[in-house]
This record gives structure tokens, sequence and C-alpha cells, in this order.
């Protein structure tokens, strides 16, 4: 997974940390999570706030489909 990856992302977030809402995370967290999982290979650096935004988004919605 690449930071590109948004929905890839968000749904292996979502599947790591059920019932976590992202939305309750700083940024800084998030990425150190992201970092954190198994078949994320991109660059650290590559990350910035429009990406993170994004992969918080996916998430978010994958949070609300389980909390349905």
């Amino acid at each position: 997974m690449k930071w590109t990856d948004s929905q890839e992302i968000g749904l292996a977030l979502a599947e790591k940390f059920p019932g976590l809402d992202p939305l309750t995370l700083r940024f800084t967290d998030l990425r150190e999570r992201i970092l954190a999982l198994d078949g994320f290979d991109d660059a650290p650096t590559a990350s910035n706030e429009p990406k993170l935004e994004a992969i918080q988004m996916a998430w978010y919605e994958e949070f609300q489909e389980a909390n349905r």
C-alpha cells in the first residue's frame, strides 16, 4: 500500500482498530498507525495533510458502516 491508496488503507485501519473513531485521532497518530500497517510500503516522508485526510475519511466511512 502507498499513501495514495486511501480506501485500502482505510479498510485496513478499520479492521485493525475496530471501534476506534478515526476522527478522534491527530494526524500524527494516524500517520504512525498507517506506517505500522502490514503491507504498507511507502516513504514516511511522502505523507501530507491531504493524503492523511483522505485516509481518515475512508476509515471513517468504514467506521460508520460498522456502527450502523
